[in-house]
C-alpha cells in the first residue's frame, strides 16, 4: 500500500507512509469521521525540514509506526545536525473517538543536541464525497481557531446547521504555538536520551456524546483488551499449511479493525478507506462468509440493516418498502439532502442476502428468537422481492435506477459498464441478474426449511414452489446452449446479455442449477478463459468488454471467489474449489502482509506477479473474509438446525498435513476437530462437540471419532 490507515469504529485516519497529511494528495489523506475530513494536514518537520523515512508499518491493523531521521544540516559551513543523529518515532492508534499520537526523539549523537520539531496541523472539514471527486454542493464554512491552554482547536460551520470542531492537544510545553497550525517544541538530548510528546486529537459534532480522552498508556491497554476479547470470541484455526495460517491470521485481524457498531451489535464495513460505513451488500456478504467464526458479528449486522429497511415509495433514494439498503452516510451533503444516501437503497441484492444471511445464520445457532423479532423485517423483504423487485411480474428480480444522483447497475458489478452484451452495447434496464435470482432461490428454500421446522407448512409450500417455478424459467431463459453457459442478465427486452462473467458461478451456492448445467459452469470458471492462475477473473478474456485492468470486466475480485469456492464445494467440485484457493493463496503472498485488497488485475499467473488495481481499498471487509471461507471449504462444513445435523467432508489442500479447528459455534455450544493425512488417506477426529447436533459424515472418512 502506498498509504497507511488505521480506524476503529467510525474514526479513521488516512496518511502516507511517512505518517503525513499532505494537502492536495491524489488519496485524499485526512482524519475522517461520519463522512467529514476533521484534518487535512497533519505533518511535522525537524527544524523546518522533511523527515527521511526509514520504515512504516500497519501489520497490527490498530497501531502504525513510522521511524525517521533527520536529513544533514548545516548553516555557513557549519554543522547543526549531523545526518541520521536523531530516530524519530511516530506511533499512533485510535480509541473511543480520540486519535493518539506519540512521538518520540532519541540522540544518537555522541553529543548533546538542541533541534526543534515542529508539528503542521489544519482542518477543513470536507464532505467525504467532495474530497473524492465525486460530488459538489453548498457547504458551511470555517468559524475560526482557538489556541486555549494546550490545545488548538478549529472550529466549522455547517450547511446542515450542526457546527463541528477538531480539538488538538499535547502533553508538553512548546516553545511556540500559532493560530495557523504550528505547534514547536525544543529538545536539548544528551547521547542515547529519548523523550516524547503525545498528541491527541479529537474530532467533535455538536449534539454527540463528547469522547473521553484517557492517558495514552490507557487508551492503548483498552484498546488492545477489546482486540483479545475479539480473539477469544472467534473460531482457532491451526494448520501447517503456512500461507493458509497467516491468511488466516491476518483476515480476522482485518475484520477486527473493520468492525463498528451503532448500537444494534457489531456489523463489518465495507473497506477502508472510502467505505467505513455500513453496506448493505458487503456487510451482509462478509457477514456470511464470517459465520462459521463469530455469528455474533450475522446477528448485530441483520439487527442494524433491519432498522434501516426501507418504509416508502422514495425515487430520490430508490427506495421501497421492505428493501435493504445499499450504503448510509453521515457527512454535510447527506444530511441537506444534496446527495441520497440517507441512506440509499440502490441495490437489487441485499434484500434477498438479508434472508439468507438470516436463514444461514439460524441453521448456525438455532436462535428462532432472532428470527422470531425480525419476522415483519422478513415479511416486508419477501414483500419487496415478489412486488418490487420483480416488477413485470416473470418470476424473476429486477433493478432500475430511479435516483438522479444514483447507482445506475444495482448488483455487486455496480461500475457504469459492468453489464455489457457481446457486441460491445450496454444492456439497457430493468435487468435481471443471474445470480440475484440465485439469491432469490436460496433465500425462499432457505426460510422454507426454517418455516417447515416451526410447523408453518403453508407458509413453507408456498416458498418452495415460488422457487421452483424461479429454477425451471431461471434453467430455460438464462442457458445459453451455444456457450454452455449462463448468461450474465436479460436485459429490458428480456434478451440475454451474454458475456462470459463469474455471475452465475454466484448460483452454484444457491444449488438452484440443472446437475448437468452445474458441471458446465465449473468447467468454464476453471479454464483458462476465466481462471488467470491467481483466481477467477470477473470477464472471460477474450470477450468483447474484458480489459484486466477494469473495476468489474476482467478483474479478480476475492469475495466474488470465495463465494464460488463455497458453491464448488456444495455441489461436490472440491478439487476445482481447491485449484482456485490455492491461486488466490499465491496471488496474496505478493501483497503487503498477505492481505489480498477489494479486487487486482486479472492478468495470467504466467506473467509474473499479479498487477496491483490502483484505487483497491484495503483492508476491505469480504476479501478479508475470503480465507475464513476456505476453512469452511475445505471442511465441507454446513449445519442444519432444524435436522439438528451437521455435514461434514473434510478434505486438505495438495500440501497440507494437518487442519485443527477449534471453538465453531454451533447450535448452543461448539465443535472442535482435527484432519490429518496419514498414508495417504484423510483421517477426521472429533475433538468436542457441545453442540447438541449429531455429526453426519461422508462415508468415505477413513474414521470420524463423534465424542
Amino acid at each position: 500500500m502506498e498509504y497507511r490507515v488505521i480506524k476503529e469504529n467510525d474514526l479513521f485516519l488516512l496518511t502516507d507512509e511517512r505518517g503525513n497529511i499532505t494537502e492536495n494528495h491524489q488519496y485524499g489523506l485526512g482524519l475522517y469521521a461520519k463522512d467529514t475530513r476533521f484534518l487535512n494536514k497533519l505533518n511535522i518537520k525537524i527544524n523546518g525540514e522533511d523527515p527521511i523515512l526509514l520504515s512504516s508499518k500497519a501489520d497490527e491493523n490498530y497501531m502504525a509506526t513510522i521511524l525517521l531521521t533527520n536529513p544533514h544540516m548545516e548553516n555557513d559551513e557549519e554543522v547543526v545536525l549531523w545526518r541520521e543523529s536523531i530516530e524519530i518515532q511516530r506511533k499512533r492508534f485510535i480509541n473511543n473517538g480520540v486519535l493518539y499520537e506519540a512521538i518520540t526523539l532519541k540522540n544518537y549523537s555522541p553529543k548533546r543536541i538542541t533541534f526543534s520539531i515542529t508539528v503542521e496541523v489544519d482542518a477543513d472539514f470536507t464532505d467525504m464525497f467532495i474530497v473524492r471527486g465525486f460530488q459538489t454542493g453548498k457547504v458551511g464554512k470555517r468559524t475560526g481557531q482557538l489556541v486555549k491552554d494546550k490545545s488548538l482547536i478549529f472550529t466549522y460551520q455547517g450547511s446542515d446547521n450542526l457546527s463541528r470542531e477538531t480539538s488538538i492537544s499535547w502533553d508538553r510545553e512548546p516553545a511556540k504555538v500559532t493560530e495557523t497550525g504550528e505547534i514547536t517544541f525544543h529538545f536539548t538530548l544528551e547521547h542515547a536520551q529519548e523523550e516524547e510528546v503525545v498528541l491527541t486529537i479529537r474530532p467533535q459534532i455538536a449534539g454527540e456524546d463528547e469522547s473521553e480522552i484517557l492517558p495514552m498508556t490507557e487508551a492503548l491497554h483498552e484498546l488492545r483488551t477489546s482486540y483479545k476479547q475479539w480473539e477469544c470470541s472467534t473460531t482457532k484455526v491451526k494448520t501447517d499449511h503456512e500461507t493458509l495460517q497467516r491468511l488466516i491470521t491476518r483476515g480476522l485481524s482485518d475484520i477486527r479493525v473493520l468492525l463498528s457498531d451503532v448500537g444494534y451489535g457489531p456489523f463489518p464495513v465495507a473497506g477502508l478507506p472510502w467505505y467505513g460505513v455500513l453496506f448493505g451488500r458487503d456487510s451482509l456478504i462478509t457477514a456470511l462468509q464470517m459465520l462459521p467464526f463469530n455469528p455474533e458479528v450475522a446477528k448485530g449486522t441483520l439487527r442494524t440493516l433491519a432498522v434501516h429497511q426501507g418504509k416508502e415509495n422514495n425515487p430520490w433514494r430508490d427506495e421501497q418498502p421492505g428493501k435493504i439498503m445499499h450504503e448510509i452516510r453521515y457527512g454535510e451533503l447527506a444530511n441537506t439532502n444534496q446527495i441520497p444516501f440517507t441512506p440509499y437503497y440502490g441495490t437489487v441484492d441485499a434484500t434477498p442476502l438479508f434472508i439468507i444471511l438470516l436463514t444461514e445464520y439460524v441453521k448456525w445457532t438455532g436462535d428462532f428468537a432472532l428470527l422470531n423479532d425480525l419476522q415483519p423485517n422478513l415479511d416486508a423483504a419477501f414483500a419487496w422481492i415478489n412486488e418490487y423487485g420483480d416488477r413485470d411480474g416473470d418470476s424473476f428480480v429486477e433493478y432500475h435506477q430511479e435516483s438522479s444522483k444514483g447507482i445506475a447497475n444495482q448488483g455487486w458489478k455496480d461500475s457504469a459498464d459492468a453489464v455489457v452484451h457481446r457486441n460491445g452495447e450496454f444492456a439497457k434496464s430493468p435487468i435481471a441478474l443471474a445470480e440475484v435470482q440465485g439469491y432469490v432461490y436460496q433465500a425462499k428454500m432457505g426460510m422454507a426449511s426454517l418455516y417447515q421446522a416451526v410447523h408453518k407448512q403453508a407458509e413453507a409450500t408456498l416458498l418452495k414452489d415460488e422457487a421452483a417455478l424461479l429454477k425451471a424459467k431461471f434453467n430455460e431463459q438464462f442457458w445459453m446452449e451455444d456457450k454452455s453457459f449462463y448468461a450474465i442478465a436479460l436485459d429490458q427486452n428480456k434478451e440475454k446479455v451474454g458475456t462470459i462473467t463469474t455471475n452465475p458461478g454466484h448460483v452454484l451456492l444457491s444449488e438452484m442449477l440443472d446437475e448437468d448445467k452445474a458441471d458446465k459452469v465449473a468447467t468454464m470458471l476453471l479454464s483458462d478463459k476465466m481462471h488467470s492462475g491467481y483466481g477467477i477473473r470477473t470477464m472471460g478474456e477474450d470477450e468483447a468488454a474484458y480489459n484486466p485492468i477494469s473495476y468489474h470486466d476482467g478483474s479478480i475480485w476475492p469475495h466474488d471467489n470465495s463465494l464460488i469456492i463455497l458453491g464448488l464445494s456444495k455441489t461436490g467440485k472440491q478439487e476445482e474449489a481447491n485449484k482456485v484457493m490455492e491461486g488466490l493463496m499465491q496471488a496474496a503472498q505478493h501483497f503487503e502482509y498477505d492481505r489480498l485488497p477489494e479486487l487486482f488485475c486479472g492478468y495470467s499467473s504466467k506473467l509474473g506477479k499479479p498487477v496491483k488495481y490502483p484505487v483497491a481499498c484495503s483492508p476491505h471487509a469480504w476479501a478479508a473474509a475470503r480465507p475464513l471461507t476456505f476453512i469452511q471449504s475445505l471442511l465441507q462444513l454446513f449445519p442444519n438446525s432444524p435436522s439438528k445435523e451437521i455435514h461434514l467432508n473434510p478434505c486438505l489442500l495438495d500440501n497440507m498435513n494437518e487442519l485443527n479447528v477449534q471453538g465453531i459455534n454451533i447450535g448452543t455450544g461448539i465443535l472442535s476437530m482435527t484432519v490429518k493425512r496419514e498414508d495417504g488417506q484423510i483421517l477426521v477426529s472429533i475433538d468436542e462437540n457441545t453442540t447438541g447436533y449429531k455429526v453426519v459424515a461422508s462415508s468415505e472418512l477413513q474414521r470420524i471419532d463423534r465424542s
